[in-house]
């Protein structure tokens, strides 16, 4: 059999259950998955061969298996079948029902003609205790074993355990045929005196320039705190003896392990050592099960007003009757934060404000870089789009998770929250962070900035909804400055009330303007409450309009229009010119789209679904759905006097506009167009939608976007967010950097299983992630996969240290070395080449030489004199190895039994040694032909 096939091959197991006398038993078949080579073989089953399971008694070549079931460890079987007491709790205590057992295997194995052995767990679960039988044509072998909590002395070395097994044989031969025997000793090195664990946790005190805990802002943490491996564990082999050949009696021992031919090497990891970044993703996660506001945690609410508290009840119906200002507009952002530091100070004493005025300080300056200088830049304060980061796959795992870029204000957010949980002031400082972040948000609302960190244009919904939000108040404070700087510069040329008629309400003439609309405009809508309004306010059926569509449509000819002055031009188009009058046609200056956030979207869809599917249900979602179209046909009749809808679609839609050549009267081939048929369906929503539209170009239209109110909207919603809301927002982002800071750490390893292992991670978060409210097991499933990674490149870390793999001048040796550290992280045990002379073999020596000398105190003076000669002395000094923690014995032979006629079966005993344990499993042959 091929070596090493027990721990590289594939085993398998098939369980069952029966009764018997009322007692439950599991039945177990364990087999090593043959190669068709193999089995070809096996299936001729002559009359005279010994089973399959006797001749693996013999086999060397899967000695001492690193990973394997116990009974194949100790009789180096590649299948056998176990029955053993179902429930984990039952046991086989008595000899009479252990005999019993035995009796029955005997009995079927014999009627069923099964070569294979059969065991039977006996005594309790964790004693290991097994009897078997496996029979053959006219052969058996009997396994037994014995199991000892104290070892008696003579059978602690070589020769009391040949005494053993000789006489257990009772081979009637004189000269015995010859023992060959197997001997491994296995060494346990715990003490890494001479290596100090490098990494430290970090300084929670220390805060220079920009850096918090010793740790940069918007850097996390990364390594384990404690050493990931704590123990090695060496092997020395002596895969072939004879006996004779090897002296080891309780006097003298001729094994010495430098002297082993084999060397193979285990490392122990520490059992879930503590990583930092794990604790770090861990304890955020923790926050997502927090049921307190951010009011429950930092006090009473920060936006009510001084004195409240002492208020006299008397007042409580004046106070509803007068108007009174909601003050949150009026107050400035000095102000706001100012009254904030006073009530969390009134009612938490000044020495409890969770987070100190430096550290809050230096992470505002880092999320908000601009506020640096005197103004906060404008352009510029949108991410860079030339980004070097931002073509790579690591920037766009964002899009995989759900999360934000990893060069946004969102991100940086979700790592600063992360640490200062972890460092400062824990949920408490999150709520102190997070209500500081909120008043900077409507200070740059109320002042025109900017805010940095997002990528301009409409939310991202590829981003978590949080960022989406954020990225929605930008596309604000963008039309409200724009508005603001367009008001002061053209003053003169602006119509009045067109600066948004919303609600703005600046001057008497915009009321008027105001006014005259909603006559115009609003009648037959006034029923309809604001949510619905915002659809609605371009749309009308009032007679007026009809009028006015009429004229400008197909009827009279465009004869009034014509006389207005155009407005709103963007620029002419290339080609086309107006189909009635041949006048160039313009593209107008047309209302941007409003931005929408996924969550106003479902919001909009569920509206529209609700409207059900009759007439009129349709009808009103064509119409809430046409708001756009409207006010676009709007600035086109503005920049277009005269036009028709032909001309409109001509531009807005050319696929709905069919052009063909025909043959006029004269003969000519003209070109011939006409609406597509879609345009022609009567009370198509076009149409209608053309007749109501008057000539006004965008900047008088009433806003599609209201930034006043959508600004407030996502104002109000930051401002409610729980910290758990908060963390649940953002745990992708830190998921995200969680995983580039694996990736970067493993870059600098390269271990190849680990590559496959954040691919895998990778794969399985964008599944979790990408739905909305991901299972929190399945998340900490996620966080729990991270964590192995980091300690597995901390593993790597730790032994690389060990074996100095960098301090290496010699290229070979260090490739050498490192092929050894990166197989001892992946395989359970690798052999050391050249033994205790390889470059490996001298240095696991060298830590074992140290830990010997550190462990030993060096003997008084006294002491050394009573030793006398120098050969006592060196016999007495400390050996370079600790005793042996575990000793393993294999002894073979095959010899006849039961007489000296019988045939030569094969016979061997395993024996195991360590401090509190003493095991003898003996597989002994006989033939049965005459007996």
């Amino acid at each position: 059999m091929g070596k090493g096939i027990f721990t590289s091959g594939t085993w398998e197991e098939k369980s069952d259950e029966i009764s018997f006398a009322d007692f439950k038993f599991s039945v177990t078949h364990h087999y090593l998955v043959q190669d068709s080579a193999d089995k070809e073989g096996k299936d001729e089953v002559l009359e005279d061969v010994i089973p399959q399971s006797m001749q693996d008694l013999l086999c060397m070549n899967n000695d001492f298996p690193p990973r394997a079931h116990c009974l194949v460890r100790w009789y180096g079987l590649r299948e056998f079948v176990v029955i053993a007491p179902a429930a984990n709790h039952d046991a086989v205590l008595s000899e009479s029902k252990c005999n019993l057992l035995l009796s029955s295997v005997s009995i079927a194995l014999g009627n069923t003609g099964c070569q294979v052995p059969l065991f039977v767990q006996i005594h309790h679960k964790w004693r290991r205790m097994y009897v078997g039988e496996c029979q053959g044509h006219g052969v058996r072998t009997d396994f037994e074993m014995v199991h000892l909590r104290k070892v008696p002395n003579q059978y602690t070395h070589l020769s009391g355990l040949l005494d053993i097994f000789k006489s257990k044989i009772g081979c009637p031969l004189t000269p015995l045929p010859p023992v060959s025997i197997a001997i491994r000793f296995t060494y346990v090195l715990q003490d890494w005196q001479q290596y100090f664990w490098p990494q430290q946790p970090p300084d929670i005190d220390a805060l220079v320039g920009g850096e918090v805990g010793g740790l940069e802002f918007g850097k996390l943490p990364f390594g384990a705190c404690e050493d990931p491996i704590s123990e090695l564990h060496l092997a020395t082999t002596w895969p072939h003896l004879t006996e004779g050949i090897i002296v080891d009696n309780d006097v003298y021992s001729d094994l010495d392990p430098i002297q082993a031919p084999h060397w193979s090497v285990r490392v122990r990891k520490a059992d879930n050592p503590q990583c930092l970044l794990g604790d770090f993703v861990t304890e955020f996660f923790k926050i997502c099960r927090r049921k307190e506001s951010t009011d429950e945690i930092l006090g009473r609410s920060t936006f009510e007003e001084e004195g409240r508290e002492i208020a006299d009840i008397t007042h409580a119906l004046s106070k509803l009757t007068e108007p009174a200002p909601v003050p949150i507009h009026k107050l400035s952002v000095s102000n706001m934060v100012h009254t904030a530091k006073k009530k969390i100070r009134k009612h938490r004493g000044v020495e409890e404000s969770p987070l100190n005025n430096d550290v809050l300080n230096t992470i505002l300056l880092f999320l908000f870089p601009d506020a640096a200088s005197e103004k906060p830049l404008d352009g510029s304060s949108s991410t860079d789009s030339n980004n070097p980061l931002s073509e790579s796959e690591e920037y766009n795992l964002y899009n995989q998770f759900k999360s934000a870029p990893s060069d946004s204000l969102t991100y940086k957010l979700a790592l600063c929250l992360c640490m200062i949980n972890f460092y400062h002031g824990g949920l408490k400082g999150v709520a102190h962070l997070w209500q500081e972040f909120v008043l900077e948000m409507r200070f740059r609302w109320e002042n025109n900035f900017l805010i940095p960190g997002l990528t301009s244009g409409p939310p991202d919904l590829r981003c978590c909804l949080l960022h989406q939000k954020l990225q929605m108040l930008n596309c604000c404070i963008e039309r409200k400055k724009a508005r603001d700087e367009g008001r002061k510069t053209n003053t003169s040329e602006v119509y009045p009330g067109d600066t948004g008629k919303a609600g703005d309400q600046l001057g008497p003439d915009n009321l008027k303007d105001m006014d005259k609309e909603k006559g115009e405009v609003g009648k037959s809508w006034d029923s309809w409450s604001d949510s619905e309004e915002e659809f609605f306010e371009c749309l009308s059926d009032t007679e007026e309009l009809k009028g006015n569509g009429q004229e400008s449509g197909k009827k009279g000819g465009p004869k009034e229009v014509a006389s207005l002055k155009p407005e709103g031009r963007l620029h002419q188009h290339g080609k086309l010119t107006l189909l009635h009058n041949g006048e160039p046609l313009y593209i107008p200056v047309t209302q941007e789209p409003a931005p929408m956030t996924e969550d106003l979207l479902e919001e909009q869809s569920e509206v529209l679904a609700k409207l059900g599917t009759s007439a009129e249900g349709a009808h009103l979602r064509a119409r809430m759905q046409s708001a756009c179209l409207l006010s676009d046909m709007e600035s086109f009749k503005a920049a277009n006097p005269g036009c028709f809808l032909e001309d409109f679609v001509r531009w807005y839609s050319p696929r709905d506009y069919i052009e063909e050549e025909v043959v006029d009267e004269k003969g000519n081939m003209v070109l011939k167009g006409e609406l597509s048929a879609r345009m022609k369906i009567p009370s198509n929503m076009w149409v209608e939608a053309w007749e109501t539209a008057k000539p006004i170009p965008a900047r008088r239209q009433r806003r599609l976007f209201d930034d006043t109110r959508e600004a407030e909207k996502v104002l109000h919603y930051l401002a409610v967010q729980k910290p758990a809301d908060l963390a649940r927002h953002l745990l992708p982002c830190v998921i995200h950097a969680a995983v580039l800071k694996v990736k970067e750490e493993e870059n600098l390893e390269n271990i190849s299983s680990v590559k496959k292992i954040i691919k895998q991670i990778i794969t399985h978060s964008s599944k979790v992630l990408h739905f909305p409210n991901p299972e929190d097991k399945k998340l900490e499933e996620i966080i729990h996969q991270i964590t192995n990674v980091e300690a597995i490149i901390a593993r790597a870390r730790s032994l690389k240290a060990k074996f100095g793999t960098e301090k290496c001048e010699q290229e070979e040796e260090k490739e050498d070395l490192e092929r050894f550290v990166s197989c001892l992280l992946e395989q359970p045990e690798v052999l050391v080449v050249g033994a205790g002379r390889g470059h490996a073999g001298k240095i696991i020596h060298k830590l074992f030489v140290n830990a010997q000398r550190a462990a030993a105190v060096a003997p008084p003076e006294e002491e050394l004199k009573r030793m006398g000669s120098p050969e006592e002395r060196r016999h007495n000094s400390v050996s370079d190895f600790p005793p042996p923690a575990g000793r393993e014995l294999i002894l073979r032979t095959t010899v006849p039994r039961p007489a000296p006629y019988s045939r030569a079966l094969p016979q061997r005993m395993y024996s195991v040694l360590t401090k509190e344990d003493f095991r003898l499993a003996g597989a002994f042959s006989s033939d049965t032909t005459f007996f």
